[in-house]
């Protein structure tokens, strides 16, 4: 059962983290990311923030079930 209080738990962080950024919160923009702005229009590709996110969530999945 604790696997299931441990996926809940990240559900119900990364379903706040989306309302907030849904309501305005842009987070840094780091090197690599990739912005189109074009005449009422805005593409916000964020490769590099996905692979450091990524990365880190992957070392805490390792020190939490190893």
């Amino acid at each position: 059962m604790e696997i299931w209080r441990l996926l809940f738990t990240f559900g119900v962080i990364f379903s706040l983290l989306g309302i907030v950024m849904m309501l305005g919160f842009k987070g840094p923009r780091l090197p690599g990311d990739i912005i189109i702005r074009k005449q009422g229009f805005t593409f916000a590709f964020p490769i590099t923030s996905a692979i450091i996110i990524s990365i880190i969530l992957t070392i805490i999945w390792n020190l939490v079930f190893k």
